[in-house]
């Protein structure tokens, strides 16, 4: 509260309350955002003393391109300036022609916009059609954003579940038990981050055909959708264009990660509420970035298969590993991420955090969500000798007894991050 006095100047009047002296606050939807179980390790590892073996984050090894970083010098030398909002219309038409010579889906300039990442059109997508007090259905385990983005709009994030025993496929029964005249979205990931499962065609087109049924969007999560070892690709705008809003990112196909280009198809009736909603939070995306992806895009694909060849050989390493070691473990057929099983009863974070002190990061599961409390996620974005070596690491930890001593009964006497 403020007042102004004779002078001119003002005085704050603070307000006591119980005692004590009241300050803003921030909301109750922010408050609840949870901080990332990534993160936690990440900050770990970044500020070791000792040599860590990386692979707690999905960050490709490789050096973007040199085509697309020479486009970037180009464009920055010419001159960097505001262009439209909902991105450079040439990059968005090679999108468009992208879109529909791979999966065969009219994708017209007008419903292509270009985001800050992924990150940003998800979250433009569910500020447009979910409201406080909506539900959105997200996988678990998935890529802990979609919770936090559908908290912060104050919406309740429900889970479906994805486990092990399943191949990390989910349940149709399941999604559909869990609809309620609140539900307004559907969140679909695949190839998923963290598992790595491939989501069978005929799922897909299942849970689209619900969605229709009753009248939800399905937001469909394809960053890794170049990133596919064993099974097919199924692109859900494909089935029903009008109740699917596909997104899509540079960072992993080109390893662009660092450049935050990310780009969706969303229907007709939703482009122009999603493109007022980028101008609110970005302006634009940077016009040097864009001209990289142009880049990416329209010159040669041969970096794509050879990072996909080099991810599946990892994979393979990885496999061949804890399977000799007797790990039954589900074979990721994409994206670059292993789900590795601990004992039951063992804590993931508590086992992250050992792990650190044992010269290896890894995500714990329990960062993605609550059906996978017992297991780690392998990033095989590192090179094939770190993925050797910092399984070796785990295998070792694990022989001295590292996931007794991280056992859900010894949790307690460690303090849980707030969340």
């Amino acid at each position: 509260m403020y007042t102004q006095l004779d002078d001119g100047t003002i005085s704050a009047h603070v307000r006591v309350c119980a005692g004590r002296i009241a300050v803003p606050h921030a909301t109750t939807a922010a408050l609840r955002l949870p901080h990332s179980g990534i993160r936690e390790i990440v900050d770990l590892a970044l500020t070791s003393e000792h040599p860590i073996i990386r692979l707690e984050i999905g960050e490709p090894d490789f050096a973007t391109p040199a085509h697309i970083t020479e486009a970037a010098f180009d464009a920055a030398r010419v001159r960097v300036s505001y262009v439209q909002t909902a991105g450079i219309p040439a990059l968005r038409s090679a999108i468009g022609e992208r879109i529909e010579r791979a999966y065969g889906v009219a994708a017209p300039l007008e419903q292509v916009l270009i985001t800050h990442g992924a990150v940003q059109a998800i979250d433009a997508i569910l500020s447009a059609v979910v409201a406080p007090g909506d539900e959105v259905l997200v996988p678990d385990p998935a890529w802990p954003n979609y919770e936090m983005q559908t908290t912060l709009i104050g919406a309740t994030p429900v889970h479906y579940a994805l486990r092990p025993e399943d191949g990390f496929q989910p349940d149709l029964a399941e999604i559909r038990a869990l609809l309620t005249p609140r539900t307004r979205v559907i969140v679909l990931n695949s190839p998923n981050n963290p598992t790595g499962a491939v989501m069978r065609p005929e799922l897909v087109a299942a849970i689209v055909a619900l969605a229709v049924e009753h009248d939800l969007l399905v937001v469909s999560d394809e960053v890794y959708d170049e990133i596919v070892f064993e099974g097919t690709h199924a692109n859900a705008a494909a089935l029903a264009p009008d109740h699917v809003a596909s997104v899509f990112s540079f960072s992993k196909t080109y390893a662009m990660t660092g450049w935050r280009v990310g780009y969706a198809l969303v229907p007709a009736w939703l482009a122009d509420t999603v493109t007022r909603i980028l101008e609110l939070e970005s302006s634009c995306v940077s016009s040097v970035t864009q001209a990289a992806a142009l880049a990416a895009i329209t010159g040669p694909q041969d970096a794509v298969a050879h990072m996909r060849d080099a991810y599946r050989a990892r994979r393979d390493v990885a496999v061949g590993i804890l399977e000799t070691a007797r790990i039954d473990i589900v074979r990721p057929q994409g994206a670059f991420y292993l789900m590795l099983p601990l004992p039951d009863g063992t804590d993931s974070r508590l086992a992250a955090l050992d792990l650190v002190s044992a010269g290896v990061s890894l995500a714990p599961g329990s960062a993605f969500g609550r059906a996978t409390p017992h297991h780690l996620r392998v990033s095989l974005a590192a090179s094939t000798e770190s993925i050797t070596e910092g399984l070796e690491r785990f295998l070792a930890w694990r022989d001295a007894g590292g996931t007794s001593a991280t056992s859900a009964t010894t949790a307690s006497t460690i303090a849980e991050p707030a969340r």
